[in-house]
């Protein structure tokens, strides 16, 4: 019988983490509990977690939410392994799965409440879908 996974102490999570569903709290602390022990406390292992999070879950306001799909959300991520490392770092779509199709990303927008999102082109869509995750998770974290 497989050992019961603990569930993650609250306080240890990123705040967006703590308003998410179980499986994604367990699925970055185990990920961040491996990394740390291959490259120690720090910005990799965070780094680390946060790349095999954005693989099966979108980051949604203030908070992470499950794909429709599982894969890489954006350009870095399909990059994978053979990218890592300072020189190689990108910028990444900061949780927004870049990949999704364009109505799922109007869908998104709409439930942010984007302006304008009738009329932008995708690489808009997900720009103005991490700009609207900042306001909601700077939101969440005043209250």
């Amino acid at each position: 019988m497989p050992a019961k996974r603990k569930r993650p102490v609250q306080d240890d999570l990123p705040s967006t983490l703590r308003r998410s569903p179980a499986k994604a709290q367990e699925t970055w602390a185990a990920t961040h509990e491996s990394a740390v022990e291959s490259y120690g406390e720090g910005e990799r292992a965070h780094r680390t977690a946060f790349a095999s999070l954005k693989h099966s879950f979108e980051k949604v306001g203030d908070h992470w939410e499950p794909k429709e799909a599982k894969g890489p959300s954006d350009e870095q991520a399909e990059r994978g392994a053979a990218g890592r490392g300072s020189a190689a770092r990108r910028p990444t779509a900061e949780g927004v799965d870049a990949n999704a199709s364009k109505e799922h990303l109007l869908g998104l927008a709409r439930r942010l409440d984007v302006r304008g999102r009738s009329r932008m082109t995708k690489a808009e869509l997900v720009e103005a879908l991490m700009q609207a995750n900042r306001r909601e998770t700077a939101r969440s974290a005043r209250r």
